[in-house]
């Protein structure tokens, strides 16, 4: 392996993993907030994504620009959904329920995209979609640049609005132990549908970045679940900082393993560590230290 290729591979690796970041964001938020396991979740990116390139075919301007109409359109879906579908959940079942319900409400999402789009693939094609950035003898295709780039301003948004809002506050005292926050005055069941919210409004940027650089079908969706599972998994149910460290280093894993063994084994890379947290570490890497942080 040469140095370039090497290189190479590590920032791209590094690129993948913030995207990584970006999609497992929301899912750690549904469950830090409400148990709820999101299964609809990576639906909801592919709906996002579909809206990026139809917004693209009809107006011709770059798709970034329907963020404007599809981050607030999918907070307020996250709000009803909260409202009409999650919180009808009892406490005591919702974890188990929630599966269920939004795995459902994933068939629902492809089986509406199958009908108006219909099963072909969709691709965005960008005047700088095939460009390169060549760094020290590294190809750096633009578009992943550009996607990295939105899901580091994106995650960066997030942090600052967990940390130094009192919404923030508030949703990270709901994630840390719901029934104190309760004690001191805190809405739970309004930061819940808020913080539902602000877990699609991720899957909105999220889907945008997807769609600069992926072929799209509405069945894409079945593809995301395993790895984004296995990096919130790892990273700890909850821990939003958790997650996008597993995310890096997988997306890190995965970049590196791509050479020796292709793309297809390299996903597998996803499915053994999840495994192997589950038999060591349950609670995931950073369930019981950066959850208390971010």
């Amino acid at each position: 392996m040469t140095g370039s290729l090497l290189l190479q591979s590590l920032v791209l690796g590094v690129l993948l993993g913030g995207l990584y970041a970006l999609l497992a964001a929301g899912l750690t938020l549904y469950f830090g907030v409400m148990r709820v396991v999101m299964l609809a979740h990576s639906a909801f990116l592919i709906l996002a994504a579909y809206l990026a390139w139809w917004f693209h075919q009809r107006t011709g301007l770059d798709p970034l620009l329907s963020l404007l109409v599809t981050v607030p359109l999918f907070f307020a879906l996250g709000v009803g959904l909260q409202r009409l579908l999650i919180s009808r959940l009892r406490p005591a079942t919702m974890t188990m329920m929630s599966v269920l319900l939004t795995f459902s409400l994933a068939l629902i999402v492809e089986g509406v995209l199958g009908l108006v789009f219909s099963g072909t693939h969709r691709r965005i094609q960008l005047p700088y979609s095939g460009s390169d950035l060549v760094v020290l003898g590294a190809s750096i295709p633009v578009v992943k640049l550009i996607a990295f780039t939105l899901a580091a301003i994106a995650l960066s948004g997030l942090y600052a609005l967990l940390k130094f809002t009192r919404f923030g506050w508030a949703l990270r005292a709901t994630i840390q132990h719901r029934e104190a926050a309760q004690l001191v005055g805190i809405n739970t069941d309004r930061t819940a549908g808020l913080g539902f919210g602000l877990g699609l409004a991720t899957a909105a940027v999220g889907g945008t970045a997807l769609a600069l650089d992926s072929t799209i079908y509405p069945s894409l969706h079945w593809h995301w679940i395993g790895p984004l599972m296995a990096i919130i998994v790892v990273g700890g149910l909850g821990s939003v900082g958790g997650a996008a460290i597993a995310a890096m280093v997988l997306g890190l894993g995965q970049s590196l393993l791509q050479l020796p063994l292709g793309t297809t084994w390299a996903q597998t890379l996803f499915y053994v560590a999840l495994f192997a947290t589950l038999m060591l570490q349950p609670r995931g890497l950073f369930g019981g230290r950066l959850a208390q942080r971010f």
